[in-house]
Parts: structure tokens; sequence; C-alpha cells
């Protein structure tokens, strides 16, 4: 399920906006400023931002979300204004949008931008770690033949590792193919990446930290005692 951060300073319209995504399938919340949506976006699969904010400029905020990586981006403008369209799309908008859409359209207009943004960067084999397994073209994630929810930057951290199962990733390439920056403060941001997909996923073991250097992927049936290599590694929770 597409997780959306709605960004709208009026808490009623989000309430609104958040309703009818739901009933269209897709999962949300909601945030007021753009001050506090710098802070959770990393958690979305796509960002749904309104320009008029009270707190600053949504411009300056849809550049920040587009320097810092490549998390789908729909603007929204108050008035049908063809400048302000074009501000937004040079900002890095994929899409910019009038507030008086219909749910429908605008339903319609994140399944197309969210089909773009991943048919570039889809991978094509899956990857089967008995008893995970992680299908690119689904974009599932099972275990023991169940589900595991999780959001894009999740399946994509969780990919990157999986194809490099013998090797430790560091943390800068891991930033480079998730999140498309090298900026080292948002490092922080793998840390809980890594620690919700620890928890989704039932063990540490999936996921096992290397100090100083980055993260490689574990096996969460097996105890540390049973892989040779797992003394050398340090885990952590």
């Amino acid at each position: 399920m597409t997780n959306v951060l709605v960004v709208e300073r009026d808490a009623a319209a989000a309430e609104a906006t958040e309703r009818d995504l739901r009933r269209q399938g897709y999962t949300t919340r909601s945030v007021h400023t753009g001050a506090r949506a710098l802070r959770t976006y990393h958690d979305a699969d796509l960002v749904l931002l309104s320009l008029e904010l009270s707190d600053m400029d949504g411009l300056e905020v849809c550049r920040s979300v587009r320097s810092d990586g490549d998390v789908p981006l729909i603007a929204v403008t108050d008035d049908d204004d063809e400048l302000e369209r074009v501000l937004a799309l040079r900002a890095g908008a994929d899409d910019c949008v009038v507030k008086t859409w219909g749910f429908r359209e605008i339903g319609a207009r994140i399944e197309a931008v969210m089909r773009r943004a991943y048919r570039e960067r889809a991978p094509e084999k899956t990857i089967s770690l008995r008893p995970l397994h992680i299908d690119p073209r689904t974009r599932e994630v099972r275990l023991h033949d169940r589900l595991v929810p999780v959001t894009s930057k999740e399946f994509e951290l969780l990919y990157v590792l999986a194809q490099n199962s013998e090797t430790v990733v560091s943390r800068k390439e891991l930033m480079a193919k998730v999140w498309g920056s090298n900026w080292a403060c948002t490092s922080r941001t793998i840390d809980t990446h890594v620690s919700s997909l620890r928890s989704k996923l039932g063990s540490s073991r999936w996921i096992t930290t290397v100090r100083g250097v980055g993260y490689r992927m574990g096996y969460g049936g097996c105890r540390a005692a049973e892989r040779p290599e797992a003394a050398e590694l340090s885990e952590a929770s």
C-alpha cells in the first residue's frame, strides 16, 4: 500500500484529504507545517504538498525534499496559476494540481507518478533468502509466505542489502542507492529504516550492523553461532 504524507496547513482540509485517499486504498498521515514535513517525509512513499504553508515557502520545502532524494512529490496549489505550476515543477515536483481536484483525479495522478518513479529504478530479479522472499515486480516482501508491509524506501533498502548479501554495504552506498544522496547528515535516516525493518521482520538478525562501516544482510532464522563469520560482526538492535 502506498503511504502518502499530506502536507496541509488547514487541519480540516488535511483530514478530508486523508479520508478520501484512504477510501482509495492509500495509507496516510498528515502534518501542517513545512518544518514538520521536512522531518517526516523520509518515511513516505509519496508527498502531497500544499504550497500554501504557514511557516515557510512551499516551493522551498519542495526544493529541500528533491535535493535530499527522489521521494515522489505532487505539489498542490490554491489557484489555477500557470506560473506557480511551472515554479513547482522547476522546484522538483513530479506533478502539480489545483486544490479543486476531484478525488478520483488525485488518485489517478498519484498512480501515474508512482509508476513513473519506480519504472526507472525497479530491479528485475526476485531474491529468495529462505524463508524471506523479495519480489521487485510486485514490490512485496514475504516471510514464511506472510506478506510483510513495508514502505517504498524500506523495500529498496532491504533489496540493496539482499542483492549484496555476501558483503557489507556502507552507509554512503546505501544513501546513494536508496536515497540518491551523499549527504552524510541524513545517515540517521538509515538507522530509522533499519530499525523499522527489523521490527517488521521480527528479528534483528535479518540486518546486521558492522560498526563503523554499514550493514550486511543476515539470516533471521539462524542463530549467530551457526554462522562462522557472525563472530566478526557486531549486531545492533
